[in-house]
């Protein structure tokens, strides 16, 4: 697995978070399948803190996730992207909030018979914001409790 941390350079001193809008990971290629019936995968995640794993959407600590799976059956090929979540829904304002200086950048190759090195390419959208004292303990703590 591959993992880049991405600094946010955020004053701690003025309670300063960085709030995500929107977040765009494209992950390279999966390794063709060589056999009947193999699968392999590329899989990214974006997260506020650093992960042993990619992980997924379901972890706590995982803001984005981007997966590319290509398979070979005994009909033929097939390949399937999933990206989770683009955007904040209309009801809602942002998809994550981010108290401390960093995000982390997770990617891997899975699969039957996986070679070579994967890649992600990432675009984070957002805006910094001041929260108040209480706001900012509750996020610094919540983010370094869920590593």
């Amino acid at each position: 697995m591959g993992q880049e941390q991405i600094d946010l350079t955020l004053n701690a001193l003025d309670n300063e978070v960085f709030v995500i809008t929107q977040v765009n990971l494209d992950v390279s290629s999966p390794d063709i399948p060589t056999g009947a019936n193999d699968i392999n995968f590329s899989s990214a995640t974006l997260s506020t803190t650093q992960r042993e794993d990619v992980g997924t959407i379901g972890a706590s600590n995982v803001i984005a996730s981007a997966q590319r799976e290509l398979g070979r059956t005994a009909v033929g090929m097939y390949q399937f992207d999933r990206e989770d979540p683009l955007f904040a829904a209309i009801s809602e304002d942002y998809l994550a909030i981010v108290a401390t200086n960093n995000m982390w950048l997770q990617v891997i190759g899975e699969g039957a018979a996986v070679a070579n090195i994967k890649s992600v390419r990432c675009r984070v959208y957002g805006y910094r914001a001041q929260a108040s004292a209480a706001q900012y303990a509750a996020l610094v703590q919540s983010e370094l409790l869920s590593a």
